[in-house]
């Protein structure tokens, strides 16, 4: 019996203290979800061993879409995450009563268009198709550019809060049809439509320049196209959101992002 009791405390003992390991690790984890480029490349690549060195373990989760690393932040299954513009963070708080809260701006991708047919923007003739993010933030951009390019003229502030962005096209002479796609499959609409406007994460991670002309880039708003380190409202400052922002504005981080990505990722630390 009291063999039994010994056993049953060295178990209660063991069981203690690897619970207090565990709870430790977790205490030095920090679970990031991003798109796969450039987004959890950084990360990967450059953040992971900056916080390595302070003695936290960068656990990256990468996502295909942009609304469920927000959803999953918003549950506490990620401390923070990195993908997004202040834009679309601001649609998707207000359109599923998120509570996210942007930390720090990292970088902007300009929007491009594309196009596998044409080498300009002036090429394109009348019933062109053109494929466009369909979520409302990222269509209203696309339409800005296509403004911009020319093929449109455009005025944002005829678009309801919960009306469509295409009611914001104010003349299209050359009737140019616009598909909208979820903007991650945007890019693998490139066989069926004349052209494309493409975020730039997913024209990276497609290697659109290889495939499609860019007949057109974006001159971004910058303070409302920078994708920023989002964490959830009320976590602004725990240590995991210092150090996470610390990581993330290391002068390498920089010199990662111009050496990998050229212009088509731009740091604006």
């Amino acid at each position: 019996m009291k063999a039994l009791k010994k056993i049953l405390v060295v178990a209660l003992i063991a069981t203690t203290l690897l619970a207090g390991c565990g709870k430790k690790a977790d205490e030095k984890t920090i679970k990031v979800g991003a798109t796969a480029v450039p987004h959890a490349m950084v990360l990967n690549d450059v953040v992971k061993d900056i916080l390595a060195k302070d003695g936290w373990t960068l656990d990256v989760v990468e996502f295909t879409d942009y609304v469920t690393p927000n959803t999953s932040l918003e549950e506490g299954e990620l401390d923070a995450n990195y993908f997004q513009t202040y834009g679309y963070l601001v649609d998707q708080n207000q359109s599923r009563g998120l509570h996210l809260v942007p930390v720090q701006g990292v970088h902007y991708e300009p929007m491009q268009i594309f196009s596998k047919n044409y080498t300009s923007v002036a090429n394109f003739v009348a019933g062109d198709a053109i494929a466009i993010p369909n979520d409302f933030d990222n269509e209203k951009r696309a339409l800005t550019v296509a403004a911009a390019a020319g093929l449109i003229e455009y005025d944002p502030s005829l678009v309801a809060a919960n009306g469509s962005p295409l009611d914001g096209i104010t003349s299209n002479p050359l009737g140019i049809q616009f598909k909208e796609v979820e903007a991650a499959n945007v890019p693998q609409a490139n066989n069926d439509v004349a052209g494309l406007i493409v975020n730039g994460n997913y024209a990276l991670e497609s290697k659109l320049k290889d495939k499609s002309n860019s007949v057109f880039v974006e001159i971004p708003d910058i303070a409302a196209r920078t994708n920023y380190l989002v964490v959830k409202g009320g976590n602004e400052e725990t240590e995991k959101t210092k150090a996470l922002i610390k990581a993330i504005t290391d002068p390498s981080v920089k010199v990662y992002i111009e050496e990998h990505y050229g212009s088509a990722v731009v740091p604006v630390f």
